[in-house]
């Protein structure tokens, strides 16, 4: 049985979001402000952590960044602020997702579910890294042989499109800031721009995209940065 953590201060929305998850299987532990949140956090053991931004003490961002510097368990943020700065720092910090308060509660069981079938795939990743190998759909990169495959034929690679592609397979499903991209891929590098990663995506989503004019695998999320679809 999954293990989740609310971290919420108003209690009526902790304890409704806490009904429909038991409901739908899970084991559900609520914690009403930061410090106690964050003292559940250190007991460990959960399978996912719904963190709410706003909270007295201990904010949310905060206990997400503690999170990432300790642990990998996934985190969907809950956020009454419609503003684009908010999801992009919570992304920053290591939130898997972001829900804006109010909320329908179907969307959150869907985004719960999704993240926890993410998580899933990441981990099977992580534990097959020694034969250094990364699958998404009919799209295999060799990190050993420096090689991409689609569909079981080699694609040419050059190192950044190659960099960008192994990035987006790391992180399936996740909206990654074009900032992000830019300082992982080119490290740094002050002459890279947002108008050299478009171009990139761009050249990527040719080799990888069944119609690029429509991409499936790369999706563009306006105002944040691109998303990559493992099922494509």
């Amino acid at each position: 049985m999954k293990r989740i953590l609310i971290i919420e201060d108003e209690r009526p929305l902790a304890e409704a979001v806490a009904f429909n998850l038991e409901r739908e299987g899970f084991r559900v532990d609520v914690a009403l402000d930061g410090e106690s949140g964050w003292e559940k956090c250190l007991e460990g053991g959960y399978d996912l952590v719904i963190l709410d931004l706003m909270l007295p003490g201990v904010d949310g961002m905060e206990i997400c960044r503690r999170l990432r510097r300790d642990s990998d368990v996934p985190v969907i943020m809950l956020t009454a602020k419609d503003s684009e700065v908010d999801k992009v720092l919570g992304l920053e910090m290591g939130a898997d997702d972001y829900v804006t308060k109010p909320f329908n509660m179907r969307e959150l069981l869907a985004r719960v579910k999704a993240v926890l079938r993410r998580w899933a795939r990441e981990r099977e990743e992580r534990e097959g890294k020694e034969k250094g190998l990364l699958r998404a759909g009919d799209i295999i990169l060799d990190r050993e042989r420096h090689e991409v495959k689609v569909g079981g034929r080699v694609v040419d690679m050059p190192l950044m499109e190659y960099r960008l592609l192994e990035l987006f397979m790391r992180h399936p499903g996740k909206a990654l800031p074009r900032e992000y991209l830019l300082s992982q891929v080119w490290e740094g590098d002050y002459f890279a721009q947002s108008k050299t990663l478009e171009v990139h995506i761009r050249r990527l989503r040719e080799k990888i995209e069944a119609d690029p004019s429509r991409p499936s695998r790369i999706i563009t999320v306006r105002g944040v940065g691109y998303r990559f679809e493992a099922g494509g």
